[in-house]
């Protein structure tokens, strides 16, 4: 075991004995991770106990699972961390931006080893080679690239796919790579011979996640067309398809003996079997839409983000079940347990990897020449431009307790076996309580430069209310709020519209209802007493606004089952034709959703009635709608930009051609609605964070209406 994770266990706590408890999930923790928006995070793999995160204010934190303060604190970066992940050992990490740069840091000396420069976009996903200093990364200039960390400049470059690519993953023994693409396909690399060995292409949706089984030939994959796949690396096929997921599926996880594969979806958790396919159990888990998965003494470890602050939860697997069950398509209808084989699944049937002690393609870094390890634009870069990258990254340790616990005796001999962690135990069954003093500890943030806000006075809600707590009796004012023990001269109400001015966009993963001000809820008597109001008075200012709710409602359903029924009777250009007409976004929006999940769907005509309102979606307040917008806008150039540009090219025809003609017709009017989007992404994609990584992602995508026509 690599002395990294030998460390982290060694400071993992004092033995826990886990109270009595019925609980299968938990939430382990939420805080403050950053002074903006969280982007990405990603958990330790060894230990599970080590969390990294990566933020819009351009930093990037460490944090030990648990604890709520954070270790250390790495800067360098100049635009928001788009991706991050630690070493094997988890004595490295590595985080890429959205200006395409890349930086790796030591985390035991503190410092920054390595500033890598070479992609022209966003970095989409990173991953450690795992016996040599080697790392892999891709970005939305769909290409991806093998660094050698010890020297500057990637080691190979490999093109093939033609979209972002989301995910990368080292096979257990080294020698290939795989990849996960927005293109729905998986690329299986060589990464000795820099060529691809194999492509998979059975998902009909954007492929989010790839994982290589921990001993046999296989690999998994995960994908937003809501199916975890399997695939066989000896024959190169597909020997399994689990459905069921219903959401798409974010991460996959094997269990460390490889018997089952975890699946991890917004809301849940599924365990899966295979050979035959079938589901074995499913969790609910209130993650949201969790980001990673770890498993460590029985437990499964997931994280997730929204806004500024980061949740972990604990899945039990000592009561998941991960063996016998159900049969998804129907193989097996009873629901007898299957007998478990007395040797590890498919060992007569597929190899296992080889553990070489070599690096990969040490002899190809040797024979690359210096002339060829360049920075983007081709120039060498000179000693004094790295050293000045160098010393503008750094690494703050905010908790000098933990850092030296964890990272700094690196040359300590230990005499003694060393502490292993224990399982994080679960919560009593009742926690109301304890949320709310854990709440109250915790309302101070870890960075200093964060300004903070007295509770309840501004109009966004402590994020690390639970919905346990909203069951509690009206604790006392002043159990919340400090402020309240005040005189009531001390205490000045404050607007919404005085304390936060309302976002120009508004996210589709919010804490709070859009409209909703926290202080209606709290509203004062004329006496200026908070605790004077009785049960009716509060339950009437609750109630303001239902009835026009129900109302818009119940026409927003209406309008849904009108556009439904033409569907069903004249198809779905009469049904997109209707959407529009009723001059209601959100109906388009909702009948997109649905069209872009299923392209064949899609037809030349259906475009020209699109186009118009991707116009206004990408142009609306509401992330949702702009989110909905770029995937139809994607789907369109994908699959009918070929036939638009073929179109218009073609040499007129002899004689009269009125199909022809109609098409053409149809063409002229995408091409032009595609160029007036083309300059909205152009000028949008200058935004910095999540959207402008979306809207450079659409620019490229666009360029060949610059190039053709």
């Amino acid at each position: 075991m690599s002395s990294g994770v030998q460390r982290l266990k060694q400071a993992s706590g004092t033995s826990m004995a886990a109270a009595s408890t019925t609980k299968i999930s938990w939430r382990l923790q939420e805080f403050e991770a950053h002074s903006s928006s969280v982007s990405c995070l990603a958990l330790g793999q060894s230990s599970g106990r080590l969390l990294a995160t990566g933020g819009e204010d351009c930093r990037v934190n460490i944090w030990a699972v648990s604890k709520a303060n954070c270790i250390m604190s790495l800067t360098g970066h100049k635009s928001p961390v788009e991706c991050v992940q630690f070493n094997m050992s988890e004595e490295q990490v590595v985080a890429g931006s959205q200006s395409g740069s890349i930086r790796v840091w030591d985390l035991e000396a503190a410092k920054i080893l390595r500033t890598l420069m070479g992609h022209k976009a966003n970095i989409t996903s990173l991953g450690f080679h795992p016996f040599g200093d080697f790392l892999a990364s891709s970005s939305l200039d769909t290409s991806i690239k093998l660094w050698d960390v010890r020297r500057k400049g990637y080691v190979f470059k490999y093109k093939g796919h033609t979209q972002a690519v989301r995910s990368l993953a080292f096979s257990p023994d080294g020698k290939w790579l795989a990849s996960a693409s927005d293109d729905c396909t998986i690329k299986l690399w060589d990464l000795t011979q820099g060529k691809t060995i194999t492509e998979f292409k059975s998902h009909s949706a954007a492929v989010n996640i790839v994982q290589f089984h921990p001993n046999e030939y296989l690999l998994a994959s995960g994908s937003s067309d809501r199916t975890v796949k399997l695939w066989d690396l000896e024959k190169f096929t597909m020997i399994g398809s689990m459905e069921g997921n219903t959401t798409p599926v974010r991460c996959v996880c094997f269990s460390p003996d490889g018997a089952c594969l975890y699946s991890g979806c917004t809301d849940s958790l599924r365990v899966f079997g295979w050979e035959p396919d079938r589901c074995l159990d499913v969790v609910t888990v209130d993650w949201g839409k969790v980001s990673d998965l770890a498993v460590c003494n029985q437990q499964l470890i997931g994280v997730s983000h929204q806004l500024s602050s980061v949740s972990s939860y604990v899945v039990d697997l000592k009561r998941v079940k991960k063996s016998g069950g159900s049969v998804i398509q129907g193989i097996i209808q009873d629901f007898q347990p299957l007998t478990e084989p007395k040797e590890p699944k498919g060992a007569a049937l597929r190899k296992s990897y080889d553990r070489p002690t070599t690096t990969c393609g040490s002899q190809r870094v040797k024979q690359r020449s210096e002339s060829e390890r360049r920075s983007p634009e081709g120039q060498r870069r000179s000693p004094s431009e790295d050293e000045a990258e160098e010393k503008a990254s750094s690494a703050e340790i905010h908790n000098a307790e933990d850092f030296k616990e964890i990272f700094q005796p690196k040359n300590a001999i230990s005499r003694t076996p060393p502490k292993m962690s224990e399982p994080f135990p679960a919560p009593p069954e009742d926690e109301t309580i304890l949320a709310i003093g854990r709440q109250l500890r915790d309302m101070t943030s870890p960075f200093p430069d964060k300004p903070q806000a007295p509770p309840l006075a501004s109009s966004t809600p402590v994020q690390r209310v639970e919905p346990t707590v909203v069951s509690v009796k009206h604790p006392a004012p002043s159990a919340l709020d400090p402020a309240a023990s005040r005189p009531p001269a001390a205490q000045p109400r404050v607007t919404t519209a005085k304390t936060k001015p309302r976002p120009k966009i508004i996210l589709s993963t919010r804490n709070e209802p859009i409209g909703l001000n926290v202080d209606d809820f709290l509203l004062t008597s004329p006496n200026n007493r908070p605790g004077a109001l009785s049960d009716d008075e509060v339950l009437s200012q609750m109630r303001k606004g239902h009835d026009t709710m129900c109302v818009m409602l119940s026409r927003r359903n209406m309008n849904l089952e009108t556009v439904r029924a033409v569907w069903n009777r004249e198809g779905v250009k009469s049904a997109m034709d209707a959407a529009v007409s009723m001059n209601d976004l959100s109906i388009v929006v909702d009948l997109l959703n649905i069209l872009n999940l299923q392209p064949s769907l899609w037809k030349l005509d259906v475009c020209t009635t699109v186009l118009p309102q991707i116009d206004k979606l990408l142009q609306s307040k509401y992330e949702s709608y702009i989110q909905t917008g770029c995937t139809s806008l994607k789907l369109i150039m994908k699959h009918f930009w070929t036939l638009i540009s073929d179109t218009l090219r073609a040499t007129p025809s002899v004689g009269v051609d009125i199909t022809r003609e109609e098409r053409h017709q149809k063409c002229r009017a995408c091409c032009k609605q595609l160029k007036n989007l083309s300059n909205i992404v152009k000028n949008k994609a200058t935004q910095v964070g999540r959207h402008g990584s979306t809207f450079i992602e659409l620019q490229l995508l666009l360029a060949p209406l610059d190039d053709s026509l």
